[in-house]
């Protein structure tokens, strides 16, 4: 059984949830989103409460069951509160900077890398060396944050590179003499 599945989600004051037929909208101040459900979950929605039940107990049913209970959960999050990935760029010469609705990156190649900021997605950079990528999707706003950092990830050797911050990044010693 699942104890994820089992949890009902709580719905804050100031958002809106509606379910027509296999499709849930979630509103709220930082947007609307809007998904459809397996059909191997039932979903009700309780004055201030999501409860989420398998339709059999089958095996699938039951996965789905804790998996659209989370999808769910970011749903909500992410029309209230948003989430944020922030990345922190090391090296000589390395940096970032925003301009219009793209972000220009100076990671020591030849030219500079321009990456286009998708719809949905804000991102800023307080520091030239600290980039915030934030958006109500967290699926999305993981997925900005790994391409920019696939740019270019910290090597193991100078340890130079786009990383999330706080990642540990293995160092290696290097040749000898």
């Amino acid at each position: 059984m699942s104890r994820v599945g089992q949890m009902a989600i709580a719905v804050p004051s100031g958002v809106e949830v509606t379910i027509e037929g296999e499709a849930i909208r979630i509103k709220g101040k930082r947007g609307e989103m809007e998904t459809k459900f397996s059909t191997d979950v039932l979903v009700e929605v309780d004055d201030s409460k999501i409860k989420l039940a398998p339709r059999d107990s089958s095996k699938r049913c039951r996965e789905m069951w804790g998996l659209w209970r989370a999808n769910i959960q970011n749903m909500v999050n992410g029309v209230t509160d948003g989430f944020t990935r922030r990345l922190e760029i090391q090296g000589v010469g390395y940096r970032a900077a925003v301009q219009g609705k793209t972000l220009k990156l100076d990671l020591g190649f030849s030219h500079q890398v321009l990456f286009p900021i998708p719809a949905g997605i804000d991102i800023s950079c307080e520091k030239p060396t600290l980039i915030s990528v934030s958006g109500s999707d967290k699926q999305q706003v993981g997925q900005v944050a790994a391409e920019i950092r696939a740019y270019r990830k910290p090597e193991p050797y100078k340890g130079k590179g786009i990383r999330y911050e706080g990642e540990y990044v293995r160092r290696k010693e290097g040749k000898k003499k």
